[in-house]
């Protein structure tokens, strides 16, 4: 088919056509979310993208989903990068300093795990009672980058999507590292779509997390301390950011550790990650 134009609203799946693993655009006013259509059972048609998420194509071809992927697929991510503390909301509730430059922590490449039917891992060492959900605006940065200019940053963004920073509290609070604790595997679903920057502003988003049906964070892009110009320049400073790297840019007040009752993923708990424009990320929570 002939090539039509460049991907607006981007899937990963694999399709009942073939049984391959494709790119495809999504139609917005067909599926305005993309991840309830899939969970809800609706059969789903999408064109297909050739290339690359970094240099896909449309082109006219139908094809359907079968089971929805992560936007980006394990091999192309090099790294996550991870704001701590990037709400003002959040700074709030936990009763912590607005900090002065932002707080990084990374999880390896092998956290990343994919929306409905994907499921949440969870390991031994995180069935104590301590397992938490944050809800996230995640960035995918489209070239490698080092000592960007902030006026320059937007031009690296491919797209956002919706992240899940999902986190062992007990081992995080154990130390004032938190790599291990957030690392574990499968612990950064991403999804259900990757949207492009000219589809929406990133600093004006509703974001919610909504536990077995409950909605337990509600809040605001806007609320970020340190938005995405300022996270991108500042991480590049002396530091090669990767084409690929993903950026999970914090999370709002109403994590599962600050609430009361606490709040915490049990086996077979529903949990999504709603961002306005983006769409729905859901999981099941599955005690290994």
């Amino acid at each position: 088919m002939a090539p039509r134009s460049t991907w607006t609203r981007l899937i990963r799946f694999v399709a009942e056509d073939d049984g391959q693993t494709h790119l495809g655009e999504v139609d917005a006013a067909q599926y305005p979310d993309i991840g309830l259509s899939v969970v809800n059972g609706e059969r789903v048609a999408v064109r297909q993208v050739t290339g690359s998420i970094f240099d896909g194509i449309v082109t006219e071809k139908t094809l359907h989903v079968a089971r929805l992927l992560a936007p980006i697929d394990m091999e192309d991510v090099p790294l996550i990068r991870c704001m701590g503390l990037n709400y003002r909301d959040h700074a709030k509730e936990a009763n912590m300093p607005i900090p002065d430059v932002p707080v990084l922590f990374i999880k390896p490449r092998t956290a990343l795990n994919g929306p409905h039917p994907a499921m949440i891992n969870v390991p031994m060492i995180a069935q104590d009672g301590s397992s938490d959900y944050e809800a996230e605006l995640s960035v995918i940065l489209s070239r490698t980058g080092r000592d960007i200019p902030e006026c320059d940053a937007m031009d690296y963004v491919l797209g956002y999507t919706c992240g899940n920073d999902v986190s062992a509290r007990t081992q995080q609070f154990k130390n004032s590292q938190w790599s291990f604790s957030k690392g574990l595997d499968g612990s950064c679903p991403l999804g259900p779509v990757l949207v492009a920057p000219s589809e929406l502003d990133p600093h004006q988003l509703d974001i919610k997390a909504i536990h077995n049906g409950a909605v337990v964070q509600d809040s605001n892009t806007r609320e970020m301390i340190f938005d995405i110009p300022k996270i991108i320049a500042f991480l590049s400073q002396g530091t090669t950011l990767e084409r690929g790297t993903v950026i999970m840019t914090g999370t709002g007040p109403g994590i599962g550790a600050m609430r009361d009752p606490k709040v915490v993923l049990r086996d077979g708990d529903d949990m999504r990650v709603q961002i306005q424009g983006i769409g729905t990320l859901c999981n099941r929570v599955y005690y290994e």
